[in-house]
């Protein structure tokens, strides 16, 4: 990040498998409806690709428009062959995911305290359901480490240009840390901003899309080290 010829002011940080672990809960419901529906199709996974893909454009992100993905997939493979039972278990299984535990990933807690003693505001930028992702931010613990919190429907360059309105700064004034290429890094980018990768070790196959290397842009195996790449 050297050679920034405007300072950084706002630090973005993305919430869902940047602070705290989210996809590997909804792997272990997908691995239930797989193996529900496995012995009625050759492959379960791209059942519920489809589904999911079919259904975001009315649904969004978040934990309820996954549940019903799941259960319209479970109806529209598996059909007669599953019992009441086997649904009620499955419907209860995704509804645990509202209550999932929201535990800071380690170094979080240590980063964001360290960040608030530096000269920026600190921002939780994340997308999803409103109430779902305002519950899990409480059961964290992190809000008092934010001046600002934003939950929008979608993370494109229109709500990262918007993102910078609302903190009345310039583009070049935004650093965003995030997971998911496609939608923490790739639009940040494309508005002149800054981003902080760090990866995750299970992503969904709908935040999939092509890596590309850029001037603004480190990667980060952890999120340990980003107060050190801000000199902090």
């Amino acid at each position: 990040m050297q050679g920034r010829a405007t300072p950084i002011s706002v630090i973005a940080f993305d919430a869902d498998d940047t602070l705290w672990d989210c996809q590997s809960h909804f792997e272990a419901v997908e691995q239930h409806l797989y193996r529900l529906i496995a012995p009625y199709c050759e492959d379960p996974a791209r059942e519920l690709f489809v589904t999911e893909k079919g259904n975001m454009d009315d649904l969004g992100y978040g934990c309820k428009a996954f549940t019903i993905s799941i259960i319209e997939t479970a109806l529209r493979v598996g059909g007669e062959h599953l019992t009441a039972a086997e649904l009620a278990d499955l419907l209860a299984h995704s509804k645990q995911l509202l209550h999932l535990p929201a535990t800071p990933l380690p170094g979080v807690v240590k980063v964001l305290a360290k960040l608030q003693e530096g000269p920026y505001r600190l921002v939780c930028f994340t997308k999803g359901e409103l109430q779902d992702q305002e519950n899990k931010l409480q059961r964290s613990g992190l809000l008092k480490y934010f001046d600002d919190v934003v939950i929008t429907s979608d993370k494109t360059q229109r709500e990262f240009r918007e993102l910078c309105q609302r903190e009345d700064i310039l583009s070049t004034q935004l650093l965003m840390v995030g997971n998911s290429f496609r939608s923490d890094i790739a639009p940040a980018l494309a508005i002149g901003a800054w981003a902080v990768y760090i990866p995750f070790h299970v992503t969904w196959q709908l935040e999939h899309t092509e890596e590309f290397d850029h001037e603004r842009l480190t990667r980060l195996q952890r999120i340990d080290d980003l107060p050190h790449l801000l000199h902090l």
